[in-house]
Order: structure tokens, then C-alpha cells, then sequence
């Protein structure tokens, strides 16, 4: 049935129009003189106009001429009809079977047109099934990005961590060194106090000298085991920083690691997004890759976890201090656990 665009007026006029042109009309020269249209609503306009024509043709013109210049008119007319019929059988031949070309070239055209209509939906479901997809993909890398700006957060965050470690150790040697100087200033003056009260106990009492002896190695053994529990503490202290330097070239090692993984990550994501954009073929891969990263975050965060609570274990262990020490140690043991709260709160947060 012939769509309401294109009128049958208006390809009638069309194919006067070819007509007096001398051409003979066709639907894509008759779509060329109008400019638009289908060809199926095209051919089955010109389809009932060959109707049309093959049904008029032999009707006789109207007749309203004189009586006398009728007749001749008539005769002549006669006679030119049956010379024209009988030169237009062959012609009409021609033309029936042109029209039946014409007619398997218009159903093969439709049948065409059918399938290219048919190709455009099953294109059109496709490029939507693949437009949904690509949603899909971009969808997910909005959330690889969230949880790698996630990660680079966290990694900031263990940085700060690093540098307050970096300067408690700092302050924990500061700390060593002092202690270390006042405890060899207190054994010097508890090494001369030692030597006044024996020159004065000499100078008084001379016969005292075994009593003064006694005092004197009395003073030694002190000085001795002082120094032997200056030296265990010293030796402790040692082991600490020594495995807090350890702990911290690991979480430095680990960092850079991390780092590295984050450029490859931030690296692989950009080359998925040129790859997704380029060709759609290898959305698969991309979505591979994509799992990949999830699990390699997933693993990097584990690890950072791990490596946090390794070093909140490595740091507030304590060695436990030998049960005889002199009040002086015992002062700077109060001194390090004040430390260690001041530390702690910062961890806490």
C-alpha cells in the first residue's frame, strides 16, 4: 500500500514532466524529480499510472467538432488508429514486457530493501547491546579509580606513619646518647666521691685502712655492676633501633613496591580506557585486566595492613629490664614510658 508522503498527483506530474522531456519515466528518475519519497511508494505510483494508461488507451478522444470535418475527422482518425495499432502492437509487446522487468526489479529492490531494514535492526540492537556494555566497563573503571585513589590515600598515610618513625628514632638516639653521657657522669662522680671519702677516711683514720679497702671494693663492685647494667641497657637499645631501622628500610622497600604497582595500575587503566575506545574486540582482555587489578589491590591493601600491625607489634614490645637496677635507670624507664604514651596516642588516632 503506497505511503501518505508521496501523492499519486504528484508523480503524475513528475512523469508528465519526464515525458515532455522525451525520457521515459522510472522510479529513480521520477524520485530525482521529486526529491524524495520511497521507491516503493514511488513504483506503486507508477505502477497504477501504466494501469491507468493501458486502460485509456484505446478510449476515443470526446467529440465536438462540425458534422462534415467530424466525418473526415473520424476517417482519418480511423485510419490512424489502425495504423497505429498496428504499429504499437509491436511496441506494447515491448513495453508489457519491460513493465515485467520492471516489476522483478521493483520486488527484488523490495526484497532488498527488506533485508537492509532487517540488517539495520539487527546493527541497531547490537550497537545498543554494545553502547550497554561499554556503560558497563566504564562504570567499573570509575571503580577501579575510586579504590586506587583509595590506595595512593592510604599510602600517604603510612608515609606520615614512616616519618614520625623516622623521628622517634632520631629522638630514641638523641635520647641514647644523653643517658649514656649522664650515666658516665654519674659513675665519674661516683667514682670521685668514692676517692674524697677514702682520702678523707685516710686522713683520719689511718688504722682504718682494711675498713677503707672494703669501701673501696665495695665502690668497685657498684661501679662494675652499673656499668655491666648500663651496658645491658645500652645493648638493648641497640637491638631496637636496629630493628626498627630494619622495620623501616622493609616498609620503605614495601612503599616503593607499592609505588611502582600504583604507576602500572594507573598505566594499564589508561591503556584499557584507549583500547576500549579503539576497539571493541578486546573488551574482554580489558575486563580481565580490570579483575587483576582488583585482586592486586585487594593483595596491596592486605600487605599494608600486615606490615601496620607488624610494626605496631615491633614497636611497643619492650625487653623486660633487669630486676636490680639503680634508681637512676629507674628514672629514665618513667622517662620512656611517658614517651611511649605520647607515641601511642598518635597511633591510636
Amino acid at each position: 500500500m503506497a505511503r501518505s508522503g508521496v501523492q499519486y498527483e504528484d508523480v503524475q506530474r513528475a512523469i508528465d514532466d519526464l515525458l515532455a522531456r522525451g525520457e521515459s519515466p522510472s522510479v529513480q528518475k521520477v524520485r530525482e524529480v521529486l526529491g524524495t519519497g520511497s521507491f516503493t511508494t514511488i513504483s506503486d505510483h507508477l505502477r497504477e499510472w501504466r494501469t491507468r494508461r493501458e486502460e485509456n488507451r484505446d478510449v476515443p478522444p470526446p467529440r465536438g467538432m462540425p458534422g462534415a470535418l467530424q466525418e473526415l475527422a473520424e476517417g482519418l482518425w480511423q485510419k490512424a488508429q489502425e495504423s497505429a495499432n498496428e504499429a504499437l502492437a509491436h511496441y506494447r509487446k515491448e513495453a508489457d514486457c519491460r513493465i515485467a522487468e520492471a516489476d522483478e526489479a521493483v520486488a527484488e529492490s523490495r526484497r532488498q530493501a527488506e533485508d537492509a531494514e532487517q540488517r539495520e535492526s539487527a546493527l541497531a540492537a547490537h550497537l545498543a547491546s554494545t553502547e550497554q556494555r561499554l556503560e558497563e566497563r566504564s562504570t567499573a573503571l570509575a571503580r577501579s579509580e575510586a579504590q586506587r585513589e583509595q590506595l595512593t590515600e592510604k599510602a600517604h598515610r603510612l608515609e606520615t606513619r614512616h616519618a614520625e618513625l623516622e623521628g622517634l628514632l632520631t629522638r630514641i638516639r638523641g635520647e641514647m646518647a644523653q643517658q649514656g653521657r649522664e650515666h658516665q657522669q654519674a659513675l665519674e662522680t661516683q667514682e670521685a666521691e668514692q676517692r674524697e671519702r677514702l682520702a678523707r677516711e685516710e686522713q683520719r683514720h689511718e688504722s682504718a685502712e682494711a675498713r677503707l679497702m672494703g669501701l673501696l671494693d665495695e665502690a668497685r663492685q657498684q661501679r662494675l655492676a652499673g656499668e655491666k647494667a648500663a651496658a645491658e641497657r645500652e645493648k638493648q637499645l641497640g637491638g631496637r633501633v636496629e630493628r626498627l631501622e630494619q622495620l623501616l628500610q622493609e616498609a620503605r622497600g614495601r612503599l616503593a613496591t607499592e609505588e611502582k604497582q600504583h604507576r602500572e595500575t594507573d598505566w594499564a587503566r589508561r591503556q584499557a580506557e584507549t583500547l576500549a575506545d579503539t576497539r571493541r574486540h578486546k573488551q574482554a582482555l580489558l575486563q580481565a585486566r580490570i579483575d587483576e587489578q582488583k585482586r592486586l589491590l585487594e593483595e596491596q591493601a592486605r600487605r599494608l595492613r600486615d606490615l601496620e600491625q607488624q610494626l605496631h607489634r615491633c614497636l611497643w614490645q619492650r625487653p623486660t629490664p633487669p630486676a636490680e637496677e639503680e634508681p637512676a635507670e629507674e628514672e629514665e624507664r618513667g622517662a620512656e614510658n611517658d614517651e611511649g604514651s605520647a607515641v601511642a596516642e598518635p597511633s591510636k588516632t
